[in-house]
């Protein structure tokens, strides 16, 4: 790449480097982005993306280098700082209060106040949303309870949120992880307009298809620096892929047609109440053969979690029946169900799958540490066993670590999801309840994930896929269930278009289905 002039640049940042003890985040790292376009970061996780642009929004400070913008040299010290520059960030993870108003929450810390009392000026806010929407085409209802609105819109709220602060600099975290096709395609029309408008934004994101359909420039970066500078016009998922892992990763799941046999689960009109006390899950029902996946596609938040929970022993169903082969596995709990040959990946690695403090030899065992070989007479942990058992699956499972002693919460998400994985599927389950299997990993995992799953199949268990990534559920399945307020709306063949998908996830071209 040639050497851009900082004075030309809407964001110049030369050798930022950050370390924490044993870690070095970013390594003398360099980034370039030009007034007026879309530009991609990408890289795996702990590739040190995350860092760099908290460096840029003041919520790290490096240990050296030095940041301009818009040719000017600045410095930092905090979003205080960044705000007042023009940067926004809109973070992965919404920063929404559900029960404010659309208003409250953008106008949250810069409330209009009325010239006598100093009371919220509820008039002026409404006028001054309705100009920043009417502005950038983001149209919004300000009085709007934010909690009632889909995933979409409360994004849209953020970046809303941040254009009434100024920015003329977004940063976009995984801005389309929770996002439907037809969301997705939405958030891109804006994207556009806002660039258009005159705005930069900088887009981390880890779906390489939506990098190329939307961003004009690519950085990479790879353990802490930069690896490749590249022109999106002129590239492709393959080397994008190639340099963010160092290596040729196989982007497309490899499998051969299922070959499936009896039916191993069966679910008949299961019903379910969610946390809020709503009904989650109304008459599900479905058949699930050994030797074939089932995917679950749907808007996250429309009962998909329930069921797993309900199917994993860890929420009660509140009617319908769930049979393992002639068994009525219904009001079986999780040991019972672990008992009876169903593996759990759950969708909360940290909560629900792991105990973080526990080490990778702990967690190999955790929910058997009381059966044979691992303990004797149910109570003796046999230690030899527990450490023989946990190295294979670290070296099989290819889960990297300094050694089967460290704590969990020292590694990586990929590696934490490993661990998981090798634990449910070293039990050579019946049935395996995959729900968000690769969440928040990178391309090497996914790839090696997305492998053993369907080796898994093709040693005759039936898997249950629950995804949040349509690209994912689509590549894996066999049949696709589509799930919309808590039912099966249709079954689809695993080539059915995304747009078809997309229209039945949000409640369009329903059919009502029984999975079998």
């Amino acid at each position: 790449m040639s050497e851009e002039r900082s004075e030309d640049l809407a964001v110049s940042m030369r050798g930022i480097t950050k370390s924490w003890p044993g870690v070095v985040a970013n390594d003398h790292v360099d980034l370039s982005v030009r007034p007026g376009e879309i530009h991609a970061l990408v890289g795996e996780n702990g590739a040190g993306k995350s860092t760099l642009m908290n460096v840029l929004y003041g919520l790290v400070h490096p240990d050296s280098g030095e940041i301009h913008i818009n040719g000017k040299p600045v410095h930092i010290a905090g979003p205080r700082d960044a705000i007042a520059l023009g940067i926004g960030m809109v973070h992965q993870h919404f920063m929404l209060i559900p029960v404010f108003t659309v208003g409250e929450n953008i106008m949250l810390g810069r409330e209009p106040t009325t010239p006598f009392g100093g009371l919220y000026d509820h008039a002026r806010a409404r006028r001054e949303i309705a100009d920043l929407t009417k502005r950038y085409g983001l149209a919004l209802n300000a009085d709007a309870r934010t909690g009632d609105l889909p995933v979409g819109l409360q994004q849209r709220v953020e970046i809303v949120k941040v254009l009434y602060r100024g920015a003329s600099i977004l940063i976009l975290d995984e801005p389309t992880g929770v996002l439907t096709p037809q969301e997705t395609t939405e958030l891109f029309v804006v994207l556009r307009d806002l660039v258009k408008s005159g705005k930069t934004i900088i887009f981390i994101s880890h779906k390489l298809k939506e990098v190329l359909e939307i961003s004009d420039r690519i950085t990479v970066m790879r353990r802490g620096k930069v690896v490749g500078h590249l022109i999106t016009k002129d590239t492709n998922e393959q080397e994008i892929a190639t340099a963010m892992v160092g290596r040729a990763v196989l982007l497309r799941v490899d499998k051969q047609p299922a070959k499936p046999k009896e039916v191993a689960f069966k679910v008949e009109n299961l019903t379910a109440m969610s946390d809020a006390g709503t009904q989650a899950l109304k008459g599900v029902s479905f058949e699930l053969r050994q030797g074939e996946i089932l995917g679950i596609a749907g808007v996250e938040g429309n009962g998909q979690s329930e069921l797993i929970e309900v199917l994993a022993g860890t929420r009660r169903a509140t009617g319908g029946k769930v049979w393992l082969g002639d068994k009525d596995v219904t009001v079986y709990d999780a040991r019972d169900e672990r008992s009876a040959g169903i593996a759990h990946i759950p969708e909360d690695r940290r909560g629900a799958g792991l105990v973080l403090n526990y080490s990778i030899a702990e967690n190999m065992i955790l929910g058997r540490q009381r059966d044979a070989p691992f303990a004797w007479h149910h109570l003796v942990l046999v230690l030899d066993a527990i450490r023989k058992w946990a190295s294979r699956l670290m070296k099989e499972f290819d889960v990297r670590a300094p050694n089967i002693d460290v704590p969990a919460r020292s590694l990586s998400g990929g590696n934490q999801q490993k661990i998981i994985v090798a634990r449910e599927m070293a039990s050579q389950p019946r049935v395996l309840l995959a729900a968000q299997p690769t969440r928040g990993v990178d391309i090497g995992a996914i790839e090696f994930i997305h492998r053993r799953i369907v080796a898994e199949r093709d040693a005759g268990a039936a898997v249950l896929l629950v995804s949040a990534e349509l690209d994912e559920v689509r590549s894996l399945s066999d049949r696709i269930a589509v799930f919309y307020e808590g039912q099966i709306v249709s079954i689809e063949p695993p080539d059915a278009p995304e747009d078809r998908l997309g229209l039945l996830m949000t409640g369009g071209g329903r059919t009502h289905a029984t999975a079998s």
